[in-house]
């Protein structure tokens, strides 16, 4: 019985961290752990699994990223980086949504209406789910979206999907979408590549290797899709495991 009050008199610094109101998703409290940026009296927990005392002394020294999780900082570069991506307005599809790190930048350019896809479900953080301006596509794998589960064709797609190809992603959403309408997506080379050229750790390092990728995936835009290519940017942070990342910027012939 002392065992089990003691344990219930703890939590996961991840899960305290959100508590606490200290971050504002589980993944957001996660990137500032992984940033040294969490002290319970005045060490740092390195692990988010770490459990913690419900009334310990914790505080969080760092709120670098002002948005719901580390891709929001992607997206934003992404969006600076390309000023002639139309937002404001806009009916948007956010493909690979998780908590919403994308989601929540697109709302701050005053975005029309958001629908957040994801295979997965319950990830997107709560004040976004709760946004009248977003409608939540849990459970859905977005390379089978059809046009009744959506209110109009989308104007603006952003995408940032992990273990499969934006080339294989994409393709639906793309077909349905207006004339003139934008895209954004991520790039992520070990996604791209084939298992035989992933590195130790799942990480791309080879330069060449990313030059191939970007090169294949432009090509299958304008080739295959019939889209226009804009641009192709790194992204201004690399992804959590350390892999190099990069922007894809579309648009679809008036």
């Amino acid at each position: 019985m002392p065992a089990e009050v003691g344990l219930a008199s703890k939590l996961r610094a991840d899960a305290l961290l959100l508590a606490r109101g200290l971050a504002r998703s589980r993944d957001r409290a996660r990137d500032l752990i992984a940033e040294g940026a969490v002290l319970v009296d005045g060490q740092p927990v390195r692990k988010a699994s770490k459990l913690l005392e419900m009334d310990c002394n914790l505080v969080v020294t760092s709120t670098g990223n002002p948005w719901v999780s580390r891709a929001g900082m992607k997206l934003a570069g992404g969006l600076a980086a390309f000023p002639m991506i139309k937002v404001k307005g806009r009916y948007a599809l956010d493909i690979g949504a998780s908590t919403g790190g994308f989601t929540e930048v697109l709302l701050s350019h005053d975005v029309g209406h958001v629908v957040a896809i994801d295979v997965g479900t319950g990830q997107l953080a709560a004040g976004l789910a709760a946004d009248a301006r977003v409608t939540v596509l849990d459970a859905t794998n977005a390379r089978y979206l059809r046009p009744e589960m959506l209110d109009q064709p989308p104007q603006l797609m952003v995408c940032d999907a992990s273990f499969i190809s934006v080339k294989k992603v994409l393709v639906a959403a793309m077909d349905m979408a207006t004339a003139g309408a934008h895209l954004l997506a991520l790039i992520k080379p070990q996604f791209e590549v084939g298992k035989g050229l992933v590195g130790k750790g799942g990480i791309v390092r080879e330069p060449h290797l990313h030059d191939m990728v970007i090169a294949d995936i432009e090509g299958w835009l304008i080739t295959e899709m019939g889209w226009q290519h804009i641009g192709t940017v790194p992204s201004s942070i690399d992804g959590p495991d350390g892999n190099r990342e990069f922007l894809l910027a579309g648009k679809k012939p008036d």
